[in-house]
C-alpha cells in the first residue's frame, strides 16, 4: 500500500517500487524490489570480492567485541558509539598484513600495540579533561599485574565536575586482546583467535564513592589475573589497561549510583 503526501509524495509500495524517507531529510526515494538471491550471493563468481570483504569485516568486528570486553565497566563511560571505529581500527590493521591474500589477512594487534594506546572514549570532555592529575601505571604481561598509581587529588581543582554532581569514583580495568587468524574449516566464523582462552578476558577494581567536595591523598590499585592464565602468555596476546572516572548522585533508597553518561575513560597503556 502506498501512502500519498502531498500532490507528488507518496511512500510505501506499488507493483514492486518502494518509495520511502529518511531520517533528516524531505526527499522520498525510490527502489525497485529485488535483487540477487543468497544462494547466488554464496556461490556467485561476480560476489567473491564482496564475500572476502564479509569474512575480514566478521574479524574486524570479532575485534571491536574483544577489545570492548578487555576494557570491562569503562565502555559505559563513553559518549559516542565505540564499535564501529574500534572495527574500523580492525580493518586498519588487517590491512597490514602484506602476505595473506585478500579474505584471509590476518589481524595482529600485537604488532600494531599504539593503534589503540591512548585510545579516548570521549569526544565532549576527554578524561585528561576531567582527571586533571595524571596518574601513573605499570604492566607486567609476564605476570599478568598492573598498577596503577593516582596522585593527590584536589577535587576544587583537579575534577572538572560538569554536572556538579555530589560523588565520584576511579575504575580501573585490565584486559586481554588476542591476535586473529584465518580459520578456513571454522564452520560459523572464517577467523578465530590464536589465544582463544585469552581473549576479551578482564579484571577490574572500583573505588568507593568519594565527595566531590574533598581532597583525596595518593592511592595505588593493583589487579592480578588468575595466576592459571599465565601459561597462555603469548607474544600474539596484548593486554589493555583502561581508567575512567564515574560521577554519581544519591538515589532511590540514599544509595550512591551512578549517573549515565556522567564520566569519562580511556586506554592509558597497551603491553
Amino acid at each position: 500500500m502506498a501512502i500519498v503526501r502531498g500532490a507528488l509524495q507518496l511512500t510505501g509500495s506499488i507493483k514492486g517500487v518502494t518509495f520511502y524517507t529518511r531520517v533528516g531529510s524531505d526527499k522520498v526515494i525510490m527502489r525497485t524490489k529485488g535483487g540477487p538471491s543468497k544462494q547466488r550471493m554464496a556461490k556467485g563468481a561476480e560476489f567473491e570480492k564482496l564475500r572476502q570483504h564479509q569474512q575480514e569485516w566478521g574479524a574486524c568486528v570479532q575485534f571491536a567485541r574483544s577489545v570492548r570486553e578487555a576494557v570491562g565497566y569503562n565502555y559505559r563511560l563513553c559518549d559516542f558509539n565505540l564499535t564501529p571505529v574500534w572495527t574500523g581500527i580492525g580493518k586498519n590493521l588487517m590491512k597490514m598484513d602484506q602476505v595473506g591474500k585478500q579474505g584471509e589477512r590476518r589481524l595482529f594487534l600485537s604488532t600494531y600495540r599504539q593503534a589503540i594506546e591512548g585510545f579516548s572514549f570521549n569526544r565532549n570532555y576527554p578524561l585528561n579533561s576531567v582527571l586533571r592529575v595524571l596518574p601513573t601505571s605499570s604492566i607486567n604481561r609476564e605476570m599478568l599485574e598492573a598498577t596503577v598509581t593516582f596522585p593527590r587529588i584536589n577535587t576544587a581543582n583537579d575534577i572538572l565536575n560538569i554536572q556538579r554532581l555530589p560523588y565520584f569514583r576511579l575504575i580501573v580495568s585490565f584486559g586481554t586482546v588476542s591476535d586473529l587468524v584465518y580459520n578456513p574449516q571454522n564452520l560459523f566464523y572464517n577467523f578465530e583467535p590464536l589465544v582463544d582462552l585469552m581473549q576479551g578476558v578482564f579484571v577490574e577494581k572500583t573505588t568507593e564513592w568519594f565527595s566531590a567536595d574533598n581532597v583525596l591523598k595518593e592511592q595505588t590499585i593493583e589487579l592480578k589475573m588468575n595466576e592459571e592464565l599465565r601459561d597462555f602468555m603469548t607474544e600474539n596476546v596484548c593486554v589493555l589497561l583502561s581508567i575512567g572516572i564515574e560521577f554519581g548522585k544519591v538515589g532511590f533508597g540514599g544509595e550512591i549510583t551512578e549517573v549515565k553518561h556522567a564520566g569519562s575513560a580511556k586506554i592509558v597503556q597497551v603491553g
